[in-house]
């Protein structure tokens, strides 16, 4: 559980963001709730995943190892 509540009352462009990671991964992941505190961040945040999501030069398999290695080296339980 993170130490930072999710917002009380996110606004339109978060609770379609919200929808849409609910759709892609089954339920909402806690760094998106977090980013919504920020609406520019979250704003970033949505454009790097639909670019990474967009990618066609890279075979898929490789994408998702790629993605795996950087977050074992940061650390990410995701």
């Amino acid at each position: 559980m993170t130490r930072i509540p999710e917002p009380a009352h996110p606004g339109l462009f978060a609770r379609f963001v919200y929808w849409m990671t609910k759709r892609k991964l089954g339920r909402v992941v806690s760094p998106v709730k977090i980013t919504a505190y920020h609406p520019g961040l979250l704003w970033g945040y949505g454009q790097m995943e639909v670019s990474l999501g967009g990618l066609r030069s890279l075979d898929l398999r490789i994408k998702e190892l790629v993605s795996l290695k950087a977050a074992v080296m940061v650390g990410c339980p995701f």
